[in-house]
């Protein structure tokens, strides 16, 4: 058993979540029990997530997508009721990081994705209230250049990953096939990966001369921009490609205070 703020109070701490201005609160969004023995995460905070997580008897739920965002109306609907009654009904806590969990660099869902894919993590670029982060109009979202396997040729004795290779691994790691644009160098050296919605990002990973630009959701002019940029493009599901940050969350508080952890995996094709 663990006491509800002192779970809160590491994550707050270990993403330095109060640094980002986000599109919502980060952090602890509906308060429940005061202590905490089974722990449920999930990519998103929606009203079947909590009636699974109520009926594995968990007192705390740890989300990416949290319930309350800054343009929504302040109005509780009928929608919005129902997800806050089946919080209070199981007396569970609700807690969500958005932009801190995609930019953390061990624990976040870009760093994490590069890992699965056997690539290295480089320099990040962009910047928002201080963070590593990529603003480009209203997509403010992380985005790092990597190299491992995808390997820069500025690195002795490394080798370039054949594209189609590149797309098999983004397969095999997202468990779903990618939307690909194959307009890229065949020989990938470098890629820019930005989880999520951040289909926007792609003019500055080719600006940045990247051959390959790995995102969760397109969008309907990717397609013409990877080809007149000379880009690959990947787009591996939003969902997809956020499962990876908020479980290794909920294993790193199940392990630091002894309590378990569920994570629930609620698929979602888009």
């Amino acid at each position: 058993m663990a006491a509800r703020d002192e779970i809160i109070a590491f994550l707050d701490d270990l993403l330095d979540a109060q640094a980002f201005d986000d599109y919502g609160p980060n952090g602890l969004q509906v308060v429940g029990a005061d202590e905490v023995t089974r722990l449920v995460t999930g990519v998103s905070a929606h009203l079947e997530l909590f009636e699974l997580a109520a009926a594995e008897g968990a007192q705390m739920v740890l989300c990416h997508h949290g319930i309350l965002w800054n343009k929504q109306s302040l109005v509780v609907d009928r929608q919005r009721r129902a997800r806050l009654e089946a919080l209070f009904a199981a007396d569970m806590s609700l807690a969500a990081y958005h932009l801190p969990l995609d930019a953390h660099p061990e624990v976040g869902n870009n760093a994490l994705i590069c890992d699965a894919l056997g690539l290295d993590l480089g320099e990040p670029f962009g910047d928002l209230g201080g963070q590593t982060v990529l603003t480009i109009g209203l997509v403010i979202l992380v985005i790092y250049m990597f190299l491992r396997s995808a390997r820069a040729t500025f690195i002795p004795g490394r080798e370039p990953v054949p594209r189609g290779e590149l797309i098999e691994r983004c397969a095999r790691v997202f468990e779903r096939e990618p939307l690909a644009f194959e307009f890229g160098p065949e020989q990938v050296r470098t890629v820019g990966v930005v989880s999520g919605g951040g289909a926007s990002a792609l003019a500055e990973a080719a600006d940045r001369g990247l051959d390959a630009f790995i995102t969760g959701e397109p969008s309907e002019p990717g397609m013409a921009d990877a080809r007149e940029r000379g880009l690959t493009f990947i787009a591996g599901g939003h969902w997809a490609t956020e499962t990876f940050g908020v479980r290794r969350l909920g294993d790193l508080v199940a392990d630091r205070f002894e309590i378990e952890h569920r994570f629930l995996a609620l698929s979602n094709p888009v």
